[in-house]
């Protein structure tokens, strides 16, 4: 989901010119697709400008557009309900008049043709020819000059018409209109479904649209990256990089080291197959490096050139496994104190996950023993508090001492913890990339199922990040790979699938 600030509807709806009568009708859209004429690419900080939000809708299936709310306590908010009242009261006073002034009922009018005509499909020509002739701004010009607007039949006729063009989630909305007798509260309820069918049908055409956009992304970022190429043919940081990963993928992986349940632990079926011992082959390779860059020194200067676009991306992506992996740490450590029944309710884990999201976001402004003792304060006291809701006996001292203490060293590399954790999660991105994120949550490894739901929104971001970039730099990387992998393992059959 994204804001965006310009109020450019992506189908052109024949905006009403503005005026003092005229209020806003929706919130803010954009023109999503550009003529490359008109919004030439440049080279500018190695591609940094090919258009992020054609990439993000390429990249993410699940793009869509939402109406931006502000908070009725902003000032921006205050402002723009306090304006929109002033035209509906003007408005009713309009109307209410001897004889009734029907000047700004007719920009409203105006503007309604022209959102339904907006939400007409291209073959659906019958329906545009209705609407011209029911809302013929001549005839209502001409009805108003002699009083005989009449505002209330036209108002049935908005609503039959927004019944026929709604999407089935809006039927309700529209039916409650129906029982709305007033008429200016009835228009004002008339623009705010409208508002809601237009970002319908925004997001309607940003999915059919999702396979052009993503292939355009794709040419348009290859290209200009070659671009970049031809004046600096080096690709050494791609190189070191993707030889690290095939290095990593050579070593046996460590053992983990005792958790207070890795006795229990299973390895998942996905986790075996992400970690079958195969021959190297690009998709591991590649693999491997993506998941190296969420654990990327922020000082190293050595990024991958191809990914400079998406440093910012990647570091945020990273900054997120490392919050999950405190957070998975927290509530591992604390259920082994507190017991399974106590950790049988879905409340209390909330409650425990709210309160240590928040305080971890101390940790990027306080020192972290200090932030990570707030936080184990709390979920001590959390705990404590359930315990006795449940009258179930309570924490002693000694096992309270021990809860906080295992807390707030969790965030410490050395913390046996942490660190099984940290390569759990690691393990089930891994298995995203191999299997797909569904298959990956059906199993999860111990310690992870109670953050399932953050892990399917990291796990998917990522998958889409780490495809995209094959899909644009799958050439330049094969010719790297094909130095650091023998050729006897067919590397020419992997370039489409990268």
């Amino acid at each position: 989901m994204t804001d965006v600030e310009e109020n450019v509807p992506l189908k052109d709806p024949g905006d009403a010119e503005s005026g003092p009568c005229k209020p806003e009708t929706s919130g803010p859209t954009r023109q999503y697709m550009s003529s490359p004429k008109n919004h030439p690419f440049s080279l500018i900080d190695t591609v940094n400008d090919v258009s992020k939000l054609s990439k993000e809708i390429g990249m993410n299936h699940d793009f869509h557009m939402e109406e931006k709310v502000l908070p009725p306590s902003s000032l921006e908010g205050r402002v723009k309900e306090t304006m929109h009242n002033a035209f509906w009261d003007h408005l009713e006073e309009q109307l209410l008049a001897t004889p009734p002034d029907f000047s700004c009922a007719l920009e409203l009018l105006k503007e309604i043709k022209e959102i339904l005509l907006s939400l007409l499909l291209p073959r659906q020509n019958r329906l545009r020819s209705e609407i011209e002739e029911g809302l013929d701004m001549n005839l209502l010009r001409q009805e108003a000059e002699h009083g005989a607007l009449n505002v209330p039949r036209l108002s049935k006729y908005i609503l039959n018409m927004m019944t026929l063009l709604c999407a089935p989630i809006r039927d309700e909305a529209v039916q409650k209109l129906e029982n709305i007798t007033d008429p200016v509260r009835l228009l004002r309820g008339i623009f705010q479904v409208l508002g809601l069918m237009k970002m319908d049908m925004v997001n309607y055409t940003i999915q059919s649209l999702q396979p052009q956009l993503q292939e355009h992304s794709i040419q348009c970022e290859r290209a200009k990256f070659q671009e970049l190429l031809n004046k600096q043919p080096s690709l050494n940081h791609t190189t070191k990089w993707l030889t690290r990963a095939a290095a990593d993928l050579s070593t046996p992986p460590p053992s983990c080291p005792d958790s207070p349940d890795s006795s229990s632990v299973v390895c998942p079926s996905p986790s075996e197959a992400a970690n079958s011992p195969e021959p190297l082959n690009p998709k591991m390779v590649l693999s491997q490096g993506f998941l190296n860059l969420l654990l990327w020194d922020p000082e190293d200067e050595e990024f991958p050139e191809t990914l400079l676009m998406d440093r910012a991306q990647l570091q945020e992506l990273g900054a997120q496994l490392r919050q999950l992996t405190i957070l998975a740490s927290v509530l591992l450590v604390a259920s082994s104190f507190s017991g399974s029944v106590l950790f049988g309710s879905p409340q209390l884990v909330d409650k425990l996950k709210r309160i240590t999201k928040a305080l971890m976001e101390e940790l990027k402004s306080r020192p972290e023993e200090e932030a990570m003792l707030t936080v184990s304060e709390q979920v001590s006291q959390e705990i404590h508090q359930s315990l006795q809701n449940m009258g179930l006996a309570a924490l002693s001292s000694d096992n309270t001492a021990s809860l906080i203490g295992e807390l707030q060293n969790i965030t410490k590399k050395e913390n046996c913890v942490h660190s099984v954790i940290g390569q759990r999660i690691h393990l089930f991105l891994k298995c995203c990339l191999v299997l797909g994120v569904q298959r990956s949550l059906l199993d999860l490894p111990g310690g992870l199922t109670l953050i399932e739901a953050e892990l399917a929104e990291l796990g998917q971001k990522f998958v889409n990040l780490t495809h995209h970039n094959q899909q644009v730099f799958g050439p330049f990387y094969m010719e790297i790979l094909k130095t650091l992998i023998p050729p006897a393992q067919a590397l020419e059959t992997e370039v489409g699938s990268l």
